[in-house]
């Protein structure tokens, strides 16, 4: 019970951090309804002021999911869900001088681990499957949207083969904070070539099981990638 004369912001604290304990042990179920105001006003002895707030919290938590006349549904944090709550401030970072360019050095990172992991790592089936990706970005050379797209999902090989639910998670962040720069990129089927062509360099030192190789490779196409974006935007 929240003590009489409690400040609604403290109030809420302690409301949230019960809530969330019982979110996280499965008392309150991922995907139920969050029980009603009237509900939590009684479990806490809180007024309406300080449940909309906790509530409000939660959702900034990632831990509710809100949504106007209804009531707000439980979500067990995962992954995705950590990240989603830091994207408004990467959206900010992105905007600083730099920010982009900081953003991109650290996708550079790690996928130069990953392609080394992948070139002493990956199974027969990772080898299809990144095959099976290098194929549809080199038929999707003449449609730039396309192409975009398949680009995106050959990279993403890279973040599957680890094996490590964090990493695909991190892959889709890094495409949904890039995207608005990425989109806005002018692109010509000889670019296009010449991405593919880079892919193309990757998969084979990895095929060929040679990490420096396959790191090398990575760090040139990325290189060129960086290049292609100063050109049309400058220092970001």
């Amino acid at each position: 019970m929240v003590k009489t004369g409690t400040s609604a912001g403290r109030a809420a604290d302690q409301i949230v951090r019960a809530l969330e304990g019982k979110i996280r042990t499965g008392q309150l179920v991922d995907g139920n309804p969050l029980p009603s105001e009237r509900e939590l006003m009684e479990e806490f002895s809180i007024s309406r002021t300080v449940v909309r707030e906790a509530v409000q919290m939660l959702s900034g938590k990632g831990l509710v999911e809100t949504r106007p006349r209804f009531r707000p549904v439980v979500r067990k944090p995962g992954v995705d869900t950590a990240i989603e709550t830091i994207s408004g401030v990467v959206g900010h970072l992105l905007d600083q001088p730099g920010g982009v360019r900081n953003l991109f050095e650290t996708r550079i990172m790690v996928e130069a681990a990953l392609v080394r992991q992948a070139a002493k790592e990956a199974t027969r089936d990772d080898i299809s499957a990144l095959k099976y990706a290098l194929d549809e970005n080199r038929m999707a050379i003449n449609d730039s949207e396309l192409f975009y797209l398949t680009d995106t999902q050959f990279h993403a090989v890279f973040f599957n083969i680890s094996r490590n639910p964090v990493l695909p998670a991190v892959q889709r962040a890094y495409t949904t904070w890039l995207a608005p720069h990425w989109m806005r990129m002018p692109r010509l089927p000889d670019r296009n070539r010449r991405n593919y062509e880079a892919h193309k360099a990757i998969f084979e030192a990895i095929l060929m099981r040679d990490p420096d190789a396959a790191e090398d490779a990575l760090r040139a196409h990325l290189a060129q990638a960086w290049a292609q974006v100063r050109a049309t935007f400058g220092e970001i």
